[in-house]
């Protein structure tokens, strides 16, 4: 993303440097809605604590909800590269499986910034409204993936159902990590996706409560 210009909207800092990228400016947005709260917590709040000025922030942002997903457009733009790139030899599920696992793959030091965005995004009522629009968009990457593979058209109910039942397995995989700060949020995903991918079956279902954090 293009660099920001301070000589022309910042502000006064107070302590920090200026903002320079999404995530910088997401990571300052996440930290004052766990301490403040997201109701509480405006968007002047977050532009002082970043240096910058309200014109910058809307060049990252639409509203201060979106800060709490950051990039998420071009996090979409790679599971869709990732889906897009996986061998057709590979099975369907198998290549969705990898891909959102790889969509969620957390470097260690971002791990508990992770935790605090999933706590907001599945515990704030107006962020769970907000949330539907990214949901659909995260939806509509699995449906059409779907849709290539099977040679169905994408309004047929078949893509449909897979982007809703994949959304499904991955927010509670979510769910399950955020409930033990001890689990694997990859391993816990691969385990949603792989019983999801066998019906369900005992073999696959009973594997997974084996899986750390289940």
């Amino acid at each position: 993303m293009e660099g920001l210009h301070p000589s022309t909207d910042v502000r006064s800092t107070t302590g920090r440097p200026p903002v320079t990228s999404t995530d910088h400016l997401c990571q300052i947005a996440i930290e004052l809605f766990v301490s403040q709260g997201f109701e509480a917590t405006s968007i002047d709040d977050i532009t002082a604590a970043a240096g910058i000025g309200r014109r910058t922030f809307f060049r990252y942002f639409e509203t201060k909800a979106d800060a709490v997903w950051g990039d998420f457009d071009s996090a979409i733009v790679g599971l869709r590269t990732s889906l897009d790139s996986s061998p057709a030899s590979e099975p369907m599920m198998d290549a969705l499986r990898n891909a959102v696992v790889a969509f969620n793959y957390l470097p260690q030091d971002q791990v508990q910034q992770h935790r605090q965005r999933m706590q907001l995004i599945l515990g704030v009522p107006a962020l769970i409204s907000r949330s539907s629009l990214r949901y659909a968009q995260w939806r509509a990457a699995i449906e059409e993936f779907a849709a290539r593979r099977l040679d169905l058209p994408l309004d047929h109910l078949i893509p449909r159902s897979i982007g809703h039942t994949a959304l499904g397995a991955a927010l509670a995989a979510h769910e399950q990590w955020l409930q033990d700060e001890t689990s694997d949020l990859g391993t816990l995903l691969n385990s949603a996706f792989l019983a999801l991918s066998q019906g369900f079956s005992p073999q696959y279902t009973n594997h997974t409560n084996h899986d750390k954090g289940i």
